[in-house]
């Protein structure tokens, strides 16, 4: 929608006769109450055109993130993130309740009533009909209570845990995504170059090839190389829009761009071994084992009795007195070997499944990482020899076919051949250091240390 304005003014015969009236007359209009009324709608008229003609906020552009501005921004607002971070403060406001004492019981009922004799049915003949109330407080062992509040402080650290974790994963996802969308960026910009330098010979091709004495079928392989590289340019643009999506689900923009070079890391692999064991996904073990540790406790305690007390106060007719009354009880564990022993033995068969898990990890997270260095090796030598190697080969063997074209040797379906190879080369080139930097990012994020 569009809004246009367009202003009719009327310059007057004299102004300097006409200007002093017309002050007089809006003076005179702007005191009355119909003039006042009709400016205050003028002004609310403006007021919504303003409105409308301001950008929407959900149509600006977001500005170009560095690497580090976006994990910066997706640790931030990451709504993963802040997730489990309320996981934390659910497992800290739960903390303070665990173990408390239970809440009291109130107690009442109606005691010795007559049911057969002389005074059956009567309340108030029998020196033991009572109406009772009073108020019953259990009281858990102590060990259960101590157990029950080691296992709320291990929730707080598995809570914890479950924030390191996540942390990195969505610091690990966004950096892949950074770097996804700079090299598709980069790889689309390298083959629109590329395009526009073959476009003079893309033209040229079919008279050059038809002056020449070639095979007919000869002039329809300039059709076929540059339906390959269009081909080529519809991938790298879908590339970049799955990068951008990827991207904006972890940093919010609606339309991220990348800006800056890619990150410059120095990986140490002795360093990034010894740390294995504080990786957040190895730490949470340690939480998970002492939360399983608690929770053997908490199956011993149920050996041990819990007692509950009683107070209650009986109203009977005055003629007989009120009565007091007071009471435990305690629970008897005299069957521990059928119902204690085998939640104990479950709660320990747990706490060694968690150790067991933890051994796990650290082989499972040793072996990732030689993998990952075994693979960033091959990715970065692959790079290494597609840069020193291929493209300079290719580069040759172009300038070496335009030379044989100029000197009437060679034809222009060879020529563009050649400058076609050079394409190839420099966008598999650039493939070639996005996987290296891709395993670079990913072996950095995930086994290096928290500051960086």
């Amino acid at each position: 929608m569009s809004i246009h304005f367009r202003l009719a003014t009327r310059a007057p015969a004299c102004p300097a006769l006409r200007a002093g009236p017309s002050i007089v007359t809006r003076r005179l209009e702007a005191s009355t109450p119909a003039a006042r009324r009709r400016s205050a709608t003028r002004l609310q008229l403006l007021s919504a055109l303003v409105l409308l003609l301001s950008p929407w906020p959900g149509s600006t552009r977001a500005e170009p993130q560095t690497f580090e501005e976006a994990l910066a921004r997706a640790v931030a607002s990451g709504p993963r993130l802040r997730a489990t971070t309320l996981g934390v403060e659910a497992a800290r406001a739960a903390a303070p309740a665990a173990g408390q004492l239970p809440d009291p019981r109130l107690t009442f009922g109606l005691d010795g009533v007559p049911v057969t004799g002389p005074f059956a049915g009567q309340l108030d003949q029998d020196d033991f009909t009572l109406l009772r109330i009073g108020v019953e407080q259990e009281v858990p062992s102590g060990a259960r209570r101590r157990a029950e509040r080691a296992i709320a402080e291990a929730e707080i650290e598995v809570a914890g845990a479950d924030v390191s974790v996540t942390r990195r994963e969505v610091q690990v996802a966004t950096g892949l995504a950074w770097v996804d969308l700079l090299y598709a960026k980069r790889r689309l910009a390298a083959l629109e170059e590329v395009l526009e330098t073959l476009q003079p010979l893309w033209s040229a091709a079919p008279a050059g090839a038809a002056s020449e004495s070639v095979r007919p079928a000869t002039t329809l392989g300039p059709v076929q190389l540059r339906a390959e590289l269009d081909d080529r340019r519809s991938g790298l643009i879908a590339d970049m829009e799955v990068a951008r999506a990827e991207l904006a689900r972890w940093t919010g923009d609606n339309a991220p761009e990348t800006t800056g070079p890619p990150p410059q890391i120095d990986l140490d692999p002795s360093a990034l071994d010894s740390g294995l064991g504080r990786l957040p996904s190895v730490r949470a073990y340690a939480a998970a084992a002492r939360r399983a540790d608690a929770e053997v406790d908490l199956a011993r305690a149920g050996r041990r009795p819990d007692w509950s007390f009683e107070a209650s106060y009986g109203r009977r007719d005055e003629r007989f007195g009120d009565m007091f009354s007071v009471g435990a009880s305690v629970r008897l564990p005299i069957f521990s070997g059928q119902r204690q022993a085998p939640i104990i033995a479950a709660r320990a068969a747990d706490a060694l499944r968690v150790s067991a898990e933890r051994q796990d990890a650290e082989r499972e997270v040793a072996a990732a990482l030689r993998r990952a260095l075994a693979e960033y090796a091959r990715a970065r030598d692959q790079w290494a020899r597609s840069r020193d190697v291929v493209l300079p080969n290719v580069l040759e063997r172009s300038d070496l076919e335009t030379a044989s074209y100029a000197a009437g040797r060679a034809g222009i379906v060879e020529v563009l051949e050649a400058f076609t190879a050079v394409a190839n080369a420099r966008l598999d080139m650039l493939d070639r250091e996005a996987a290296m930097t891709r395993q670079l990012v990913e072996i950095s994020l995930t086994y290096g240390a928290d500051d960086q």
